[in-house]
């Protein structure tokens, strides 16, 4: 085989190769399966809505007096109705709190939207938000009735034991949720009755959770319910709102739904924690109930609330362990 001819036969080899490549490769890309298409609906946490002023005013009558469902030491709440005629709470924040928080323009929105992916039945959703200079307004799912606090006051009798453990035992399953499920995590930062809703099936749902970074020097409200170690915020005293405040917060709800009294500052805890050291639960116990006959889950009730109470952070229960040990008493024997 002469010169040219071996070069002629190597040129048809390496084209022959590189046809017979050229047809494996789209061989193999027309037999591959085209991905099926999924026809399942992802559920799809959506943001929480910015609205404009003037909407908000339009839903709220201009903020009417006569549109007022609860007022505290954060803001005013109205019911309002959106577009679809949906009842929705408007929590106007006090403009004292807008105009003295240096950094209260930072983030709003941001946090809002955050706060807004939180979807449990024991938690009060967040729907929407406006903000303009002056003014920051939340917009929340409109539960229907009242608050604990006004139970606890004047509709006692309309909970009895095991209403009352059911309570505790889904405000625990909500805290437990922004404790634990929610990424990034959330802090209540104030865990009281007035934040504790019940909606028309006794179903506790929780409420302003998140929202005391518009406030952060606010006591009103708040004394009672938050440990000694709050107040340490300087100096890093390890102080503030941190999960084992909430943790704190829930044991002292629980007290006033085992005894029907207020906090009152801190004087609830005083009062309650010796009584459940010498078991001496005829004198804790609602009197305007009857005590059960079996009062092994009211004693085991109270034991959480000391647990949660009587100990530093550092020795404090889990919010999940204490939903864990709630949510067993209330699937027990009715009492």
């Amino acid at each position: 085989m002469s010169h040219v001819e071996y070069i002629a036969y190597v040129l048809v080899m390496v084209t022959l190769s590189i046809i017979l490549i050229v047809l494996v490769v789209v061989l193999i890309l027309s037999c591959k399966k085209k991905p099926v298409e999924s026809k399942e609906i992802l559920p799809v946490k959506l943001y929480a809505r910015a609205y404009p002023l003037i909407s908000i005013y339009a839903v709220t009558d201009g903020f009417n007096e006569r549109r007022i469902v609860g007022q505290g030491p954060l803001g005013t709440v109205y019911a309002g109705s959106l577009e679809k005629q949906e009842l929705v709470a408007v929590k106007r924040i006090h403009p004292f709190h807008v105009l003295s928080n240096a950094g209260f323009g930072l983030g709003f929105s941001s946090v809002m939207k955050w706060l807004s992916l939180a979807q449990h039945p024991n938690i009060v959703p967040i729907i929407g938000f406006s903000e303009a200079p002056g003014e920051r307004v939340i917009l929340m799912e409109f539960v229907h009735l009242e608050s604990l606090n006004f139970y606890m006051q004047d509709g006692a009798s309309h909970l009895d034991w095991n209403k009352r453990l059911s309570i505790a035992s889904g405000a625990a399953r909500g805290l437990h949720y922004l404790h634990d499920v929610m990424a990034p995590n959330i802090v209540h930062g104030c865990v009281k009755s007035s934040n504790i809703l019940i909606d028309v099936n006794f179903c506790a749902r929780v409420s302003d959770y998140g929202l005391n970074f518009l406030a952060p020097m606010e006591k009103r409200g708040l004394v009672g319910y938050v440990d000694d170690e709050y107040w340490n915020i300087r100096g890093g005293g390890g102080g503030g709102a941190t999960k084992e405040s909430d943790v704190y917060g829930l044991g002292v709800i629980i007290l006033e739904l085992l005894s029907g009294r207020e906090c009152k500052g801190g004087l609830l805890v005083k009062w309650a924690l010796p009584l459940i050291k010498e078991m001496s639960f005829s004198e804790l116990l609602d009197p305007r109930l009857v005590i059960p006959s079996d009062m092994r889950l009211l004693v085991r009730l109270a034991k959480v609330a000391s647990a949660c109470v009587g100990n530093s952070r550092k020795c404090r229960p889990s919010m999940a362990q204490v939903a864990t040990i709630l949510n067993n008493l209330e699937t027990q024997v009715c009492l």
